[in-house]
């Protein structure tokens, strides 16, 4: 996996709310999911990031998240339920959350959201 040099803080985790504008897109509800999937944008470089968050409310422990760089012209495409498909397909993504202790790390390929 080819991990990018860092352009911008929004590819070096710990990630911090106010640094990015958010649109939310929806829900996936996909094998009870319920996932929430946003559209993240760094205030500070423009990259525009697809968030994808899920927890399992009766599992402790088991929030991950879920982040990759998306365009413009791929956004059209992407609803909630594509999401997780889109992200699995990209070169790299950024992952982290409690169900893997973590701020944020780079991986890719298939992602752990279901329980």
């Amino acid at each position: 996996m080819h991990i990018p040099e860092a352009k911008c803080k929004c590819f070096i985790p710990p990630f911090y709310f106010k640094d990015y504008t958010e649109t939310y897109l929806g829900q996936d509800t996909t094998q009870g999911r319920y996932a929430d999937v946003t559209l993240c944008t760094c205030i500070h470089c423009g990259t525009k990031w697809l968030h994808y968050l899920v927890e399992y409310e009766a599992f402790s422990q088991s929030g991950r998240w879920y982040r990759g760089i998306i365009t413009d012209k791929e956004l059209p495409q992407i609803d909630p339920e594509n999401a997780v498909v889109y992200l699995e397909n990209l070169e790299w993504y950024i992952y982290g959350g409690s169900w893997f202790s973590s701020t944020g790390q780079y991986g890719k390929g298939k992602m752990q959201v279901d329980m």
